[in-house]
């Protein structure tokens, strides 16, 4: 039930219905006997600029931020968290003493999705895609103590800009760019894969992964952040292929505890979040 002292929290997006954030969060609420409710907010871009001001008058205490304002919120905000302010993108907002404060959990959702796997220290990654996914995993990687970062891209230009800003704010030079057709030239020397880009969602979830797995093997650690499907097609070949596989639920849940810890100061359990979204997905 909502009353005057329940508490509310939500996200933000345009459009929002996609969004499996709210029973996740509910769900955690209810175990946890608090009295919060998360709200998702259709939020057209001409109207974003209101956004804050509306959410500090309603008493909102937090927001979470999907597509397309990642990016365009920044300005709109009184603070922003460091890591979020290199990433360039926001997806939490937290309302606290009339401060509207951004973080940015995408990165450390993925890291803690791959340490519960394997360890990251002197491991050579290759990342696929330089989209804004990419960029928030990269930079969270880029402070873990891995060996090499390689950006498979088909544009040469967008994976350099990545690389060059990169390279400029963590004084990390050991990464290189491949053409997304050429992985296949180093998978030999790469450890970890991890997928940032499209190929493969549903509804397209029949075509081919981003990359040829023929040499993907047993040593290799592969994680892909779409989670519907739950077993993408570059995760299923990678099994086949002996290697060990993270699917996109692991990252979806983990920046969502992030964000709801930011929000009430509270960690609810990987259980309490999983259980819903594997119902959701799963029809």
């Amino acid at each position: 039930m909502i009353t005057g002292k329940t508490l509310i929290t939500g996200v933000i997006g345009h459009p929002i219905e996609h969004s499996f954030s709210p029973p996740m969060h509910n769900n955690a609420y209810k175990l946890m006997n608090m009295d919060y409710k998360y709200v998702p907010f259709h939020v057209e871009v001409e109207n974003l600029k209101h956004v804050i001001t509306s959410a500090k008058t309603l008493n909102i205490k937090g927001l979470n931020v999907t597509i397309p304002h990642k990016t365009t919120i920044i300005p709109y905000l009184d603070e922003i968290d460091e890591t979020a302010e290199k990433i360039g993108a926001v997806n939490t907002i937290n309302f606290k003493d009339g401060i509207a404060k951004g973080y940015n959990t995408d990165g450390i959702g993925a890291i803690v999705s791959i340490e519960k796997y394997t360890s990251l220290k002197d491991k050579n990654i290759m990342i696929i895609g330089a989209g804004g996914a990419s960029k928030a995993i990269t930079f969270t990687l880029l402070n873990k103590n891995i060996n090499q970062l390689i950006v498979a891209n088909r544009s040469k230009d967008n994976a350099q800009k990545l690389i060059t800003n990169l390279k400029n704010q963590t004084n990390f030079e050991n990464i290189d760019f491949i053409n997304i057709k050429k992985t296949d030239n180093v998978i030999d020397d790469v450890d970890i894969i991890i997928n940032t880009t499209p190929i493969g969602m549903y509804p397209k979830d029949e075509v081919a992964p981003p990359i040829k797995t023929d040499k993907i093997s047993s040593k290799h650690t592969v994680m892909d952040i779409i989670y519907n499907p739950l077993e993408t097609q570059l995760l299923k070949q990678s099994k086949k292929q002996g290697a060990t596989t993270i699917p996109g639920t692991h990252m979806l849940i983990n920046q969502g505890i992030k964000a709801f810890k930011i929000f009430t100061g509270k960690t609810p359990s990987y259980e309490s979040f999983e259980k819903p979204l594997l119902k959701h997905l799963q029809g």
